[in-house]
């Protein structure tokens, strides 16, 4: 073995590492939320509300060409959603902007995920994923009010 395949195999070796180390890192210590994918059924055919407690909501949304229903949601500070998210046409894409929450909604499928909102404020809602001429008209929003 020559110097050159020496230094290119010690080269490949640290970037491996790396590489795993990186993995794991982001794997166990950022503590990234995975939505959850659930069994679609008749419920998320129609976009709704519904309040379990004084703050925890379910929300059945669908995305469509160009909109998400419910458009507006409305909550107190504090307040838990569980949101169940599809579509009724193509692929789309959920982004609630500030809160890190990226979720797709696919026909025939159904995403869920948690989301506590402690402050209050207005929070946007867009499509992060190309779904025709009017995508970029594609947004929604969460009002968190004060308690």
């Amino acid at each position: 073995m020559n110097k050159y395949e020496l230094r290119v195999m010690v080269l490949t070796g640290g970037l491996l590492s790396i590489f795993l180390f990186a993995l794991l890192y982001n794997t166990f210590s950022r503590k990234i939320d995975v939505p959850t994918c659930v069994p679609y059924t008749g419920a998320f055919k129609k976009p709704h509300i519904k309040k379990v407690d004084n703050l925890t909501y379910e929300v059945y949304s669908v995305a469509h060409m160009w909109a998400f229903e419910p458009n507006e949601i409305t909550i107190p500070a504090g307040s838990t959603i569980d949101l169940y998210l599809t579509s009724s046409d193509v692929v789309h894409g959920y982004n609630i902007v500030l809160k890190g929450i990226n979720l797709m909604a696919v026909p025939g499928g159904v995403s869920k995920t948690k989301i506590t909102f402690n402050d209050a404020g207005i929070y946007r809602v867009v499509c992060h994923e190309y779904c025709g001429s009017g995508h970029q008209y594609m947004m929604g929003k969460i009002i968190v009010t004060d308690k």
